[in-house]
């Protein structure tokens, strides 16, 4: 039984890293371009929600509205690209301090698995199913494996 279980951790061992880097890109960024896709379309009803709702402090609720919509529109592109995906993680972990502070404080459980897949993104970058990798072998030649690595 216990070679079994050897067995099967040295299977599950084996898939590729850059496979749940790229799901987890995905799937972070599928749910921010949803919101951000829902704003785009009922516009009037998105602003009305940040100005009875959401309350966000320090901005005007149209330009908090607008900002998000933007943010959730091409963040999560750069995510499914793979593209400057580091950097593409910040402003997307600030968004979630913002809805868990102000908006959904009870809903702490979600916002921890975006943050921690934008956390595992930020420390260990998007693998090597992305743009960046790929921008990084062309740059940095046969060691771009360790280029990208420290410098993505």
């Amino acid at each position: 039984m216990r070679q079994t279980w050897v067995r099967v951790r040295e299977w599950l061992e084996r898939m590729p890293l850059s496979l749940i880097q790229l799901a987890m890109r995905i799937g972070v960024g599928a749910v921010f371009f949803k919101a951000g896709l829902l704003k785009y379309n009922s516009w009037e009803f998105t602003v009305k929600l940040f100005e009875d709702e959401y309350q966000v402090p320090l901005l005007d609720p149209t330009v908090a509205a607008r900002i998000a919509m933007i943010q959730e529109l091409t963040i999560p592109i750069l995510l499914f690209l793979g593209l400057a995906t580091r950097v593409a993680t910040v402003p997307l972990l600030g968004m979630i301090a913002v809805i868990q502070t102000f908006v959904y404080p009870n809903a702490w459980t979600e916002h921890l698995v975006w943050a921690s897949m934008l956390v595992f993104l930020l420390t260990r970058g998007p693998g090597t199913l992305s743009m960046d990798y790929l921008v990084g072998r062309r740059q940095y030649g046969a060691n771009a494996t360790t280029a990208v690595r420290h410098r993505a």
